[in-house]
């Protein structure tokens, strides 16, 4: 669960009346009376990889812990030093109160890192100081988690005893000490221990809600947090029915590793995709590869970053604000849907997986109107895929939910001169949201679109890093020409869409016919672990008839399944 570690700051995005930061953040006081915001969230991680973040956090120390001894007899103590904290985490955890303002963005805080300085070319500075010193995803949460929030897996290390796909002949997933198979992951929630725990904080957290909407399900779909988070889900769909259950599988940006490692990677990933969906309102996979196969892709390009897809640090800073932006429906102040509905607008006739593309930042001149920028893409939308869909920007698109956020209302509409003729029907619109409703039937006028537009941007806070183009000002939006000195970028303007697209007809059948051709009783090591054969010949089924959900009518993609 390492690939979308970023979260936005509630406290400086205050202002910013459109979003209703109490869906996901909690309110809450220290016993110094200090007022907290901490996410309702519930985060499982292998022993290792929290760096030096502390299970129990800052916020509240636990006044139920006694420093006194009741043993009279003699003690060995043990004690481990924890780990160091990244530069931009010192002073994190001092009181709310003393900790320096987050409100203003355009000013260089105590305890912020410097931003990474722009090579002349515009790419972003490898410093040793920045990069290099991201070894957990906790060197970059500014976030305060409450005690609650961290649930540690002692059963396995983030770090194993070594490359185990190299030995021969190889080690088990459960002699390797990693998390590396769906059953070992499927398996832990089966320990009464880690499922009490879950369950308890579960309960907390849910009770306290005056109104629970669902839950958002974030975990790794490469390795065995695939089989946790199949686990969660159907936990969560067994318990909490009626309730909307978002799910994301994440991919790292994958190299062309050896076959054992590439193979055990699909499997996880068809019996993530399977068993998620299946428990879930809808599950999308995200990643920044161009396709999960066997033989996966090279990374998604964006026209105005320069991310090295090497470092979870780049590539998790690029998901966190499609994330935040895609799921802003549910969670506006003004839109009545829900987590349930915005599912139900794309997961209709069994499309319960679906694909995320993204522009970041979405292309807008400085001092450019809507109508404008939209009209400069008239053949398509400028987004990226971003679920490993291979050539997903032209494929047909049954239904889709588009938010595009970082349009001020000065700029939503035209303002042409008294007398003077409309450019194209866009510049005739009288608001914004009819601007991006007429260009997404333009585009596509047989997809179901449901379209939303916000003013606000999304904020950049550090400890992001500064991978952007020295083509866009400090809101993000593209110059005429680089300045002498690039801006550092503190908002985007994004443009996210979930969409239930014909494109995951071929990912999901791919993934099926690179396995159902593979004699995979020779990977007992994987299968050794905790899934049955007949359920995995059964998963696979349930994937080919999944992928049958998104074929287009009669098409002759229908030859296809005469020739199994």
């Amino acid at each position: 669960m390492n690939e979308a570690s970023f979260c936005f700051d509630p406290v400086a995005e205050k202002s910013e009346e459109e979003i209703r930061h109490d869906v996901l953040f909690r309110a809450g006081r220290t016993l110094q009376g200090q007022e907290t915001y901490t996410p309702r969230l519930i985060l499982m991680d292998l022993k290792g990889s929290l760096g030096s973040l502390k299970k129990e956090g800052d916020l509240y120390p636990d006044q139920r812990t006694n420093p006194s001894v009741a043993w009279k007899g003699s003690l060995t103590t043990h004690e481990e030093q924890p780990s160091p904290a990244n530069p931009f985490l010192q002073g994190l955890d001092r009181p709310e109160g003393n900790r320096p303002s987050t409100a203003n963005t355009s000013r260089t805080r105590p305890g912020d890192r410097p931003p990474a300085p722009e090579r002349p070319d515009g790419g972003a500075q490898k410093t040793p100081r920045l990069e290099a010193t991201m070894d957990a995803w906790s060197d970059y949460l500014r976030t305060h988690l409450h005690p609650r929030s961290v649930l540690t897996i002692h059963q396995y290390n983030h770090e194993g005893p070594g490359d185990t796909f190299g030995t021969t002949p190889p080690l088990s997933p459960r002699e390797s000490g990693r998390l590396e198979a769906f059953g070992q992951g499927e398996k832990l929630l089966q320990d009464d221990s880690y499922l009490e725990e879950l369950e308890d904080r579960l309960h907390f957290y849910v009770e306290e809600c005056d109104y629970l909407q669902g839950f958002q399900v974030l975990c790794d779909l490469h390795n065995g947090f695939s089989g946790v988070g199949a686990k969660v889900t159907e936990l969560l769909h067994d318990e909490y029915a009626g309730k909307g259950i978002l799910s994301w599988g994440l991919t790292p940006v994958l190299s062309r590793a050896d076959p054992q490692r590439n193979l055990y990677r699909l499997l996880n990933t068809v019996l993530g995709v399977v068993h998620l969906s299946s428990h879930s309102s809808l599950f999308c996979p995200l990643s920044l590869n161009g396709s999960l196969g066997l033989r996966p892709a090279g990374p998604v390009a964006f026209p105005h970053l320069r991310y090295d897809a090497s470092l979870e640090y780049h590539t998790s800073a690029i998901l966190a604000p499609v994330l935040d932006t895609v799921t802003a429906p549910y969670r506006l102040q003004t839109s009545p849907l829900s987590m349930v509905q915005l599912a139900d607008g794309v997961n209709f006739s069994g499309r319960k997986v679906a694909a995320t593309v993204a522009a970041v930042p979405f292309p807008m001149a400085e001092g450019q109107s809507l109508p404008d920028a939209l009209c400069s893409h008239q053949s398509a939308v400028p987004w990226s895929p971003l679920s490993g869909c291979g050539g997903q920007r032209e494929s047909r698109c049954f239904a889709q939910s588009v938010v595009l956020r970082g349009v001020s209302k000065d700029l939503q509409v035209s303002n042409p001169p008294p007398g003077s003729e409309p450019k194209s029907i866009l510049h005739m619109c009288e608001t914004g949201q009819e601007v991006l409703a007429r260009y997404l039937y333009t585009v596509s006028s047989q997809t179901f679109s449901t379209s939303y537009l916000l003013r606000g941007p999304c904020k950049l806070l550090a400890p992001y890093p500064r991978f952007f183009s020295p083509q866009l000002n400090k809101q993000g939006h593209l110059l005429d020409k680089p300045p002498s000195a690039p801006a550092t970028v503190e908002s985007i303007p994004v443009l996210a869409a979930l969409q239930s697209s014909a494109a995951l007809r071929q990912t999901l059948d791919h993934f099926y016919t690179e396995l159902h051709h593979m004699d995979v009783r020779r990977w007992a090591s994987f299968f050794s672990a905790g899934v049955e054969m007949e359920d995995f010949q059964e998963a696979l089924h349930e994937l080919r008839t999944l992928s049958h959900c998104y074929k287009l009518g009669s098409s002759a993609e229908g030859s296809e399944d005469e020739t199994d």
